[in-house]
């Protein structure tokens, strides 16, 4: 990651020097061209081209890109030997969705949230355009993303994939033999579960990371990397409760500790059909509840 970040930003800066040479509103070259003369690929130059975009040294319209303002000495990278890594940018965005009630619509400007998260520009270029794949976010015409919102439509589909997968994963875990390692995970949920029920009144915002990691151990038993990369989706829309309402969030989160505990007692009682019978339940009150958050947003 260190020798990626340190290619990126020696590339970004030769930019920088490139286009000191050429006078505002000039065209600059293809991206092809730019690749060859900075000796990096194309997406680094693209990478490079969304933050100079999202710094108004440039206008980049498809194929058209425009100089609007020479650079100065304020607009060049210096050297940083690390940074975080990709999950805890992640759990950093998330978090930061979850404390702050960031609305849909909401532009997210690159350049500010890279040094909120502390992350390279370019990582977070790159962790955006992952999320945009699921209609999370989309970027702008004119640089920058735009944090979206969730119609019922999107709720609706995303609740029933999620069911699907989950209750498979939960008829495959009740399966799984004596010595397992899930066991073990299952049994310190279940004690995280009850102290946190203890604190609930203070720490309920402690829930969504909580309520993160016990449906990734459900989910963990079945190896398949479309779920994986699913679970990336529940993260941010279920478990960070992205769009809810806030006002009832303590009581829904006390009442989903129950719903918790009740199938992971069914789990280690192994009794698959009553720890089926509340993974449903418990998967239909999220769905529900997502879905009168957005009628109460006038999203859906």
């Amino acid at each position: 990651m260190a020798r990626t970040d340190a290619r990126y930003r020696a590339a970004y800066n030769q930019f920088l020097d490139l286009i000191t040479t050429q006078a505002p509103g000039s065209a600059l070259p293809s991206e092809t061209q730019l690749s060859q003369t900075l000796k990096v690929s194309r997406t680094i130059v693209r990478t490079a081209l969304a933050a100079l975009t999202e710094a108004g040294i440039v206008d980049w319209q498809g194929r058209v890109k425009t100089l609007v303002r020479l650079p100065t000495d304020a607009d060049r990278l210096a050297a940083r030997a690390a940074y975080i890594s990709h999950n805890q940018l992640e759990g950093r965005f998330l978090d930061w969705v979850l404390r702050f009630d960031v609305p849909a619509d909401t532009p997210l400007n690159v350049a500010q949230l890279a040094k909120l998260f502390s992350v390279p520009p370019h990582s977070l270029q790159e962790f955006l355009a992952g999320l945009s794949q699921f209609g999370l976010v989309e970027r702008r015409p004119r640089g920058g993303w735009l944090l979206l919102g969730f119609t019922a439509d999107y709720a609706v589909e995303l609740s029933d994939f999620r069911s699907l997968l989950e209750v498979n994963a939960v008829r495959s875990l009740t399966h799984l033999p004596p010595h397992h390692p899930v066991w073990s995970r299952l049994q310190v949920l279940e004690a995280q579960h009850r102290a946190l029920l203890t604190r609930i009144a203070t720490d309920f915002h402690d829930f969504s990371r909580l309520d993160e990691q016990f449906h990734a151990t459900i989910n963990s038993v079945v190896q398949n990397r479309f779920v994986i990369e699913f679970q990336k989706v529940i993260s941010l829309i279920f478990h960070y409760h992205y769009q809810w309402d806030k006002t009832n969030e303590r009581l829904r989160n006390e009442a989903a500790i129950g719903e918790h505990l009740a199938i992971l007692r069914a789990l280690q009682d192994r009794d698959p059909q009553t720890a089926e019978t509340a993974t449903r339940a418990h998967l239909t009150t999220s769905k529900d509840t997502l879905l009168s958050s957005l009628r109460g947003n006038r999203l859906a």
